[in-house]
């Protein structure tokens, strides 16, 4: 008997003919039915993410929260899912990260209490500011410039400050998000004392300390993790000392979904734990703002094969979507699983680079890779579509940002 691949679950297999299902459905006749690009999202996948990660949290016996960095997705009814796992202040609920005015704005829409959002953004304008105020969200200042330009609006309030760890961890070294360079991101902790100044100028309290490691880490960047989160504890005792009553260590996201075979997820248990060797002590809140372990593997993306043909001794599949519906690969370089929708589980005969739409020759998707035999016309899935690829859509080439359909299971 041949084993299934990795990436079958409850909601995403094979039916007996060898063709792929998301929800029970035949992923090919939903393209038939509602044309292409066409995103299919598994709603209760949502839900069993963020229990996972909630448990493994609730398991060190420290307070946690974990929040839903909406800038994932920021669909509606992705969001009706996070805001129905409990109610505001509950172990169960999840809250919102989120990075700009106008995501506050659906939060809230949506059903979300402004206490519940935490907002950490970069390059603060003042017409942020003036909705943000208006909501009365906390918000995570990464720049000392911020620090006085919100102190100037809002003296006598609570604040966190995001750190710049100096160390990181991604995907692969560019989706690092602090190290050896300068990043965009955060105050050094040698100008921590300028911060505090900063604060002191306008009468603010410091109660959170928020670091980002990077984005898409696997198994492999736990370490790296670590060690900024050694930095952040730095930062919380610093803080302290200096009179202000840190309560929350925010973590930020970044955990990845393994897009391969190969790659290897992290181990929720062993995160938790390490957030509890450094944190626990410290009697703070932990708080983790994940968008891509939420979201990522909860939808798949189907589009057409149009193109198949040899092309100086390479084997191009060109589909009918184009980076503007899929920019994983052509922004972060993530790599993706394309699956053959009536032979899913067939054996991975050829060797393919697989393109896209727009006249652009970056429109790439995956090159040299293992695929399926192939035809025109055949539809094809990318999976781990729930996160960063409809929200990031665009009308590049005016070619469409597609459709989406929700099921639960």
């Amino acid at each position: 008997m041949t084993a299934a691949p990795w990436w079958v679950r409850p909601g995403l297999d094979i039916d007996d003919a060898g063709r792929l299902r998301i929800v029970g459905r035949d992923a090919e006749a939903l393209v038939r039915e509602h044309g292409t690009p066409l995103f299919v999202y598994d709603r209760t996948r949502f839900a069993e993410n963020a229990r996972r990660l909630q448990a493994a949290l609730a398991g060190t016996g420290s307070p946690f929260l974990v929040r839903f960095a909406i800038k994932a997705n920021p669909a509606p009814e992705v969001l009706e899912v996070f805001r129905r796992l409990g109610p505001p202040g509950s172990p169960e609920s999840v809250g919102i990260d989120a990075c700009s005015p106008g995501e506050v704005e659906r939060a809230i829409a949506c059903g979300w209490q402004p206490d519940e959002i935490s907002y950490t953004g970069t390059n603060v304008s003042e017409r942020d500011l003036d909705v943000l105020l208006a909501h009365g969200v906390h918000l995570n200042l990464d720049a000392i410039s911020q620090i006085e330009r919100y102190g100037r609006r809002a003296p006598g309030t609570a604040i966190g400050v995001r750190l710049d760890p100096g160390t990181g961890a991604g995907y692969h070294e560019h989706l690092e998000y602090s190290g050896a360079r300068p990043t965009k991101f955060g105050i050094a902790i040698d100008r921590l004392a300028d911060a505090v100044a900063a604060a002191r100028r306008h009468r603010l309290t410091i109660d959170t300390v928020h670091f980002h490691a990077g984005s898409g880490w696997l198994a492999e960047g736990l370490p790296d993790f670590e060690r900024a989160l050694e930095r952040a504890v730095v930062a919380v005792e610093s803080l302290r000392a200096a009179g202000h009553p840190v309560s929350e260590v925010n973590v930020g996201g970044g955990l990845g979904m393994p897009a391969r075979e190969e790659e290897r997820a992290v181990d929720l248990d062993a995160y938790a734990a390490v957030l509890a060797r450094h944190l626990g002590s410290l009697g703070v809140t932990i708080a983790c703002e994940p968008g891509d372990l939420l979201s990522k593997d909860a939808a798949i993306l189907l589009a057409e094969v149009v193109t198949v043909e040899r092309r100086r001794g390479v084997t191009f599949v060109g589909l009918d979507i184009g980076w503007n519906v899929n920019i994983s690969y052509f922004v972060y370089r993530f790599a993706q699983e394309l699956v053959v929708c009536r032979t899913a589980a067939a054996p991975r005969t050829e060797t393919v680079t697989v393109a896209g739409h727009i006249n652009e020759a970056g429109d790439i998707f995956a090159e040299d890779y293992p695929m399926a035999p192939v035809e025109e016309g055949d539809i094809v899935a990318t999976l781990n579509a729930g996160g960063y690829l409809q929200a990031m859509s665009m009308t590049h080439c005016l070619r469409p940002m597609g459709s989406a359909l929700f099921f639960d299971r």
